[in-house]
This record gives C-alpha cells, structure tokens and sequence, in this order.
C-alpha cells in the first residue's frame, strides 16, 4: 500500500474525532484563525486554500470570515466534514480531493493567502509540495504553515525519570519507524521527518520570504513525566511560519496590505 493510500485509510479512521470548528470559535473566526496577527484585518474577499486541511475547522472559520475558501485533502472522509460543517454553517466552500504535492486543477497565482496546517509529515519530499505553493500564490501572498519539528519525530522513548531518548537519525530517510515514544505520531499514518533545511531552507528555495516562526509552548510545569505537556517542556513539538510569496517579476504590482 502505498503512503497515500495508508494515510487516507488512517484519516478515515481519525475523522471520527476530528476537532471541528466550535461555536465559541464561530462567533470569532478571526481571532481563533490567527492568534498572532499575521492575516490581514478582514479576509473578505480573499481568496484561500486551505490546504492538507480537511475536517471542519479552518476552511468555515476563512468562510465565515468572508473569505473565498478551497480546501484540498487526500482524505474524502476529512472533506466530508467540510462539506458537512458548511452546510450547518451556511457558508459556501469547494473542495478538492488530492494530495498536496500536485494540484493540477488549481490555477497559477490564483490564492492570496495559503493556511497550511500540521500535515507535511505525511509526503516524502516537500520538494513537490513548496512547489506548488509557490506556484499557487499570488504575488507578495501570504503562507501560513505549521510542521511538526524533526528533534520531536526523532525521540524513540522516555525513562521513568522524565529524560527523552532519540531512537531515530536526524538524517532518517523513508517512512518513520514505529516507535514507543512517539506521543506526536497518528495511528498507522505514514509518517516523515522533514529536517529544517527542507522546512524552512525549502520555503526560500521555492520562492518564498520567511517574515516569522514560532515555536507555540505547550509544556506545563506541573506536569509529571509520561505526559505530553512534560515532553513538551524538553522540546517543542511543532512550529509555525509565517512567509510570503515574492514578486515573479520586477513589478511589484498590488500588494497585500497586512497590519
């Protein structure tokens, strides 16, 4: 079977539960889209793919938002959600099912924004996948994407004394092994670690301005070892970043204005 194939039977399995779109959420969809402030004030208008992000939860916050929303997921099951949460919503979106690293029905320079969450973990090369990221946006268009870090994909087990043990070379090539501390991992997901110069060095190779990254902190320091939020105090579990797509040409044409 192959890692497409593996990954859209393990997605129906998870699309049971899923994290939707809450109403808390709904009555304030810019505020749980974008903590940091990296979107623009208003998406109105915009158009947005959301892609790898089927489920339910960021394709109806753009929409309520007023955003023009296509969400692409390999996993029907994932876009059925979307399909499900629009109609109870009452907001329009397309979907299209299809991997990430190759979206021939998608026009060239044809979203302002791309809103890419954890799911770069699933494809082997994300070669392919900037690729057509670069190639899908507009002009000075904004990417948002969070990854899961490669140190966290790299830790195999945990002592009872709270140290984490890397079972997995930072230089991995293929699938990811299964692994008893992998607290990260979905289940019987295909997996990959991505290594920084493919996260972040891929992203400037594709075309692309890195304007920020995060690492979000979601350790507890009351947390006893075996828990994720104790990990999570040793090492960061994804990050986030923030760039922009630069100017095909010399002429910088309209730019998208943000705060």
């Amino acid at each position: 079977m192959s890692y497409i194939e593996q990954n859209k039977a393990a997605w129906k399995r998870l699309s049971r539960s899923t994290r939707i779109a809450t109403d808390e959420e709904c009555r304030n969809p810019m505020a749980a889209l974008d903590p940091r402030g990296w979107l623009p004030d208003s998406v109105g208008g915009l158009n947005v793919l959301c892609l790898a992000s089927g489920g339910g939860r960021q394709s109806i916050l753009y929409a309520l938002a007023g955003a023009k929303v296509t969400v692409v997921d390999v996993s029907p099951a994932m876009l059925q959600l979307d399909l499900r949460e629009a109609k109870k919503r009452d907001v329009q979106i397309k979907t299209v099912c299809s991997s990430m690293e190759d979206l021939p029905t998608l026009e060239n320079g044809s979203f302002d924004i791309v809103h890419h969450p954890v799911s770069t973990c699933y494809v082997p090369d994300l070669t392919p996948v900037y690729k057509e990221v670069a190639r899908l946006l507009k002009d000075y268009g904004i990417y948002i994407g969070q990854h899961k870090q490669p140190t966290n994909l790299q830790i195999a087990a945990a002592t009872g004394r709270g140290e984490y043990c890397l079972g997995v070379e930072y230089y991995h090539r293929g699938p990811l092994p299964d692994a008893a501390g992998a607290m990260y991992r979905e289940k019987d997901a295909t997996e990959y670690l991505h290594r920084w110069e493919d996260l972040i060095g891929g992203l400037c190779r594709a075309g692309l301005w890195i304007e920020d990254l995060r690492e979000p902190y979601w350790g507890d320091p009351s947390a006893p070892p075996g828990l994720k939020a104790h990990r999570c105090r040793y090492t960061a579990p994804y990050v986030r970043v923030k760039a922009r797509r630069r100017p095909r040409t010399g002429d910088d044409g309209k730019r998208l204005v943000v705060s």
